[in-house]
């Protein structure tokens, strides 16, 4: 019996995307990872990743990987455009695991477009930031038919801790992504709130987390947020502010279609324009915690820490508890 790894296409090689394909390539899988720039080559080949300029090679594949920012880039993907999609090119029986964070609806079409071809498709967002898949502790949120999902599961092992099972339907998981987005949001935006009070009345913002977190809101997003918000260090990358922004929209698009008001992301999703309108597009979330200062009338941060993701945005760090703005 050959036990030869199949071979796994990789469609979107940003931050999240090469860190999972590296992984996968450490547990022995050959990844084809398809990039539009000849020069992106050479940085895949230093990763063990075969980088490929033209999707063919992707198509041989038994199982490609997508890890894309919205739903056009995988519909562009899946049905074709400058280069052949997965839908016309995959052979029957192949698997399109999407790995993105998409509408449930575009994962409806893709999966019954996959389908009506004899092609598998499973939803498999992922729960976690850079730091977190390097260090492979993911957590992967699988649905799909019951065997695609089984076919799959060892490529979710060697990227995640755990895997949850959502049922058939793939935008099951896609909605409880967005479900986790929108509770990452809300609760970097009352971090940012409770902070910015707290620096304004001369209190300690790291006292104030530590006792929080020790007591009614232990969690991982309280501390992660929280601690970045309380020290005023906020740094490029991650779940940057449009990635944010999209994936709250999306939240109350659902929402919306089932007559449930959500009116604390509307509160998020104003504070992320405003971010961005401000320049803080390159920052994750925890600058919900600087927008919010602003709001209070605090310092705005004046020592840079690192270079900006693209002309326009600002990175910085506050010293101190801060004062309210002169003038």
């Amino acid at each position: 019996m050959s036990t030869q790894k199949p071979g796994i296409g990789f469609v979107g090689l940003g931050r999240m995307g090469a860190t999972m394909a590296s992984n996968l390539v450490a547990a022995g899988y050959p990844i084809v990872g398809f990039v539009r720039r000849p020069e992106q080559v050479e940085a895949l080949a230093r990763l063990g990743i075969q980088g490929v300029t033209g999707m063919n090679p992707i198509l041989d594949c038994d199982i490609v990987v997508t890890m894309l920012p919205d739903d056009k880039a995988v519909r562009e993907v899946v049905f074709g455009g400058k280069e052949p999609g997965l839908a016309a090119g995959l052979a029957p029986g192949a698997i399109h695991l999407s790995m993105s964070t998409i509408s449930p609806h575009c994962a409806g079409e893709l999966a019954a477009e996959h389908g009506r071809r004899s092609q598998g498709y499973v939803a498999a967002p992922v729960l976690g930031n850079p730091d977190a898949a390097r260090a492979r502790q993911l957590f992967v949120l699988a649905a799909g038919a019951a065997a695609d999902i089984e076919r799959c599961r060892p490529l979710f092992d060697c990227l995640g801790q755990r895997t949850f099972v959502i049922g058939a339907d793939p935008g099951g998981a896609n909605f409880v992504k967005l479900a986790s987005n929108a509770m990452s949001g809300a609760t970097a935006e009352i971090l940012g709130e409770v902070m910015a009070l707290a620096r304004k009345r001369g209190s300690d913002p790291a006292q104030l987390l530590s006792i929080l977190t020790q007591t009614m809101f232990a969690g991982r997003a309280v501390s992660l947020y929280g601690e970045k918000i309380a020290a005023q260090h906020y740094a490029p990358g991650g779940f940057t502010f449009p990635l944010g922004l999209k994936d709250i929209k999306l939240a109350l698009a659902e929402a919306e279609a089932v007559a449930v008001p959500m009116p604390t992301l509307d509160v998020v999703r104003d504070r992320l324009i405003a971010g961005i309108e401000h320049g803080y597009a390159g920052l994750d979330l925890s600058a919900l915690g600087l927008v919010a200062a602003d709001a209070a009338g605090l310092d705005t941060p004046n020592e840079p820490i690192a270079g900006p993701a693209w002309p326009g945005d600002r990175t910085f760090r506050l010293n101190g508890i801060g004062a309210r703005k002169e003038g």
